[in-house]
């Protein structure tokens, strides 16, 4: 055997050997980060439940951290394990010894945490608030916790501001929770266990709705930034692949588009609107909900979306008449009623068929390129302006260098319906073009809360506001906390 193809083989017998063994570590053979990664074909993230980061919804796993490590994944063309340590804290130890390979948890950007880690490119700005509970008198400055309990979560970034701030006011103290996350804690003062706590303006602005009597006293930093981070280490291969991957979703809109699918309609209901609706999912609701389940079913809709949209138009009451004739539980027009076969739309059942058969005709012209959640926001603003005054917002936003099938752009472009300057570029002319908008808006917020709360066990007497709970109980909801997602 020639001498070159005797080394040919004997390299091929030592690469066989050295990947059938169990403790077979491609680091270990000049082998960097990302090829490590890649070899193995599985990218190791440290994460955390939390309506902000990861949870489990509808559909299966979801969460803002969830899809962009999912995208970093398909870009590494490699698999996701997600490990979720019990605290918050664990978090940050597990990664400052690089026990995994990227930590995406919505971690701020402090100067301390970056002795010990470091951080990809950001891809949110927040700031630290002081959350207090509606009854209670708010605090206006902070030697005003002062007057309650603050408790915040252990390994928090919160620490090191409320640190900075005791410099200047000494009698500022507070608990340091070791068990619960924000999520928990918020829950705990929606409740009135505790006075206060801080968290990120986005992990309140997403909890709000489902815990209507949060509200925010006042900022205590300037705005900060969240970002992945990576274990300390001298090898920039996995890291530098990173910022190219956030180079690219934010030059393509990508990072925006999920922004806006998780917080597009955060902080949308009003106190008063967030109790009114849940005062009529027990009073009115259960006159209708198998009917809603019902239609629902027959056209592969989720039930809790078909009922968001009778919210919406309604308010689930089916003696409602517009100034323009419009009439029934779910708004019908005389025509729309004619079209769809329904004799009397302002019987309960029948407005429901109609709705769902007119929302599914909807979802079926909207072009097939067009994928979820896009597909049903551009199908709810059909059903309130017209497919027509859609498709001419469209137009408008490919004109404007948006994109035509992302409603993140669109909704910027269908209130220019309404400008003469706009309209007259295009072929259905004038529309109240914000009206569909907030018509989306608005049935996200329902459907969100309604999803979350005819989960499983949380539609009770008690569960907006326990009087009798024990502290075990409440502390159980206060770890268990898991939002909806569409």
């Amino acid at each position: 055997m020639p001498k070159s193809s005797l080394n040919v083989f004997i390299n091929l017998i030592l690469l066989i050997t050295l990947t059938s063994c169990d403790n077979y570590n491609p680091s270990h053979y000049g082998f960097s980060k990302l090829e490590q990664v890649k070899s193995e074909g599985k990218l190791n993230v440290l994460t955390r439940h939390a309506p902000t980061t990861y949870y489990t919804g509808a559909e299966g796993p979801a969460g803002l951290e969830y899809e962009l490590i999912t995208l970093f994944a398909k870009h590494l063309k490699v698999n996701v394990n997600f490990i979720i340590p019990d605290t918050f804290k664990q978090v940050l130890d597990q990664i400052s010894a690089g026990k995994a390979d990227i930590a995406a948890a919505g971690l701020t950007v402090t100067n301390q945490r970056q002795k010990t880690m470091r951080f990809a490119p950001s891809y949110q700005s927040i700031t630290e608030q002081v959350v207090y509970r509606s009854g209670r008198k708010k605090p206006k400055q902070i030697t005003d916790l002062s007057r309650g309990i603050l408790e915040i979560v252990n390994g928090s970034s919160y620490i090191d501001s409320l640190k900075k701030l005791q410099q200047k006011h000494p009698s500022l103290t507070w608990n340091i929770n070791t068990e619960l996350n924000t999520d928990g804690l918020l829950y705990l003062v929606n409740e009135g266990l505790i006075d206060y706590t801080i968290a990120d303006s986005h992990q309140v602005s997403a909890i709000k709705r489902f815990y209507p009597k949060l509200n925010v006293a006042f900022d205590i930093t300037t705005p900060r930034q969240l970002a992945w981070a990576f274990p300390p280490s001298q090898d920039n291969s996995l890291y530098d692949e990173a910022i190219l991957f956030f180079k690219k979703i934010k030059e393509n809109k990508t990072l925006d588009h999920l922004l806006e699918k998780y917080y597009g309609n955060a902080g949308n209901l009003s106190y008063v609107g967030n109790c009114k609706f849940r005062l009529h999912i027990e009073t009115r609701l259960p006159k209708y909900e198998a009917l809603f389940r019902i239609e629902a079913e027959k056209h592969n809709i989720d039930w809790r979306l078909l009922a968001a949209i009778g919210y919406q138009e309604s308010h689930w009451n089916p003696d409602v008449t517009s100034p323009t004739g419009v009439k029934g539980l779910m708004m019908l027009t005389q025509g729309t009623a004619n079209q769809l076969g329904i004799k009397d739309r302002t019987d309960p059942a029948q407005s429901i068929t109609g709705g769902a058969l007119y929302f599914k005709q909807r979802l079926k012209i909207i072009p097939q390129r067009i994928h979820e959640p896009d597909r049903t926001w551009f199908a709810l603003a059909s059903y309130n302006v017209g497919f027509g005054h859609l498709e001419d917002a469209r137009v408008l936003t490919q004109l404007r260098k948006g994109n035509p099938d992302k409603w993140l752009d669109v909704k910027t472009s269908l209130p220019l319906l309404s400008k003469k300057k706009w309209h007259k570029l295009t072929k259905h002319g004038y529309a109240r073009g914000n009206e569909p908008v907030r018509y989306v808006k608005n049935i996200r917020s329902y459907y969100d809360l309604l999803t979350w709360l005819t989960e499983e066990n949380q539609i009770e007497k008690n569960v907006m506001y326990p009087e009798t709970e024990q502290t075990g109980d409440i502390k159980n909801k206060a770890l268990s906390f898991e939002p909806p997602t569409l």
